[in-house]
């Protein structure tokens, strides 16, 4: 398989943002690739799917090392998210839902990029309402957080497997919003990334029994991709991240519009 060396730029600039900041993996890629490789939306989702798995799992052996994983949030999130994913995927094959028109597809990543950025743009508000609401009733949201974190994981594994899209941006709204003390903001990334491998793991080979995943796209990815997540894992624990997620969000929500344009 001949490697595409534009592919593994785009690789290594979205693996650099996803190691930095634990959002961008299907938020970025499903769209450069449909937009501006022309990859068709199916394949686009299925090799995105993958190639997040992949490019994850590096980054999350860096954060395990600075030990900014909560291995007990990220079980919670497993156990919505995984039988989820599974259930999606027999639904699309069942139905035949994994051949739905491209158009469709090109619409449901464009919703999802909308509600990423807003996710993003409002993750100090979700945060301090969390905060606020973990401090005046802490009885009773400890309570029902558990709950509350597998219905999130739930919800991720649907729009995942659908779209590609989710896992690190809605999943670190989320998070933030269930456990503002308990996670810091490298905590925040770690832990996401690490919840975010088995989900796209699983959709990702799900599409991959479709027939929606591109080798040669793949590896391509991935050359540029695993040096770029291992970078920004490390740069991730010391640097500040407000300014990079407001920028990600004005990016997510022009691509939005473009593709909904479509």
């Amino acid at each position: 398989m001949a490697l595409d060396w534009m592919n593994s730029l785009a690789g290594l600039l979205v693996g650099l943002v996803v190691g930095v900041t634990g959002v961008g993996g299907g938020a970025l890629m499903t769209p450069i690739l449909v937009l501006v490789f022309g990859v068709s939306p199916q394949t686009a989702v299925g090799t995105d799917l993958l190639y997040a798995s992949i490019t994850k799992m590096f980054g999350v052996g860096v954060h395990h090392n600075h030990g900014t994983v909560d291995w007990q949030v990220v079980k919670r999130l497993a156990w919505g998210s995984l039988p989820a994913a599974a259930l999606t995927l027999a639904w699309m094959s069942f139905s035949g839902a994994n051949r739905v028109k491209s158009g469709l597809i090109i619409d449901m990543v464009g919703v999802m990029l909308i509600v990423t950025a807003l996710g993003i743009l409002f993750k100090d508000q979700l945060q301090g309402l969390g905060r606020k609401i973990r401090v005046t009733n802490s009885d009773q949201f400890k309570h029902v957080q558990p709950v509350l974190t597998v219905l999130g994981g739930v919800v991720l594994g649907v729009l995942v497997t659908l779209t590609s899209i989710g896992a690190g941006a809605l999943g670190t709204v989320m998070l933030v919003y269930l456990y503002p003390l308990r996670l810091t903001p490298s905590k925040l990334v770690g832990t996401d990334l690490a919840h975010a491998i088995p989900l796209a793991m699983i959709a990702g080979l799900g599409h991959l029994t479709m027939g929606n995943v591109d080798y040669a796209l793949l590896l391509s990815l991935l050359v540029g991709s695993i040096p770029g997540v291992l970078i920004g894992a490390v740069i991730s624990t010391r640097a500040p991240l407000a300014l990079i997620r407001y920028a990600i969000a004005i990016v997510l929500g022009a691509v939005a519009v473009k593709m909904l344009m479509m």
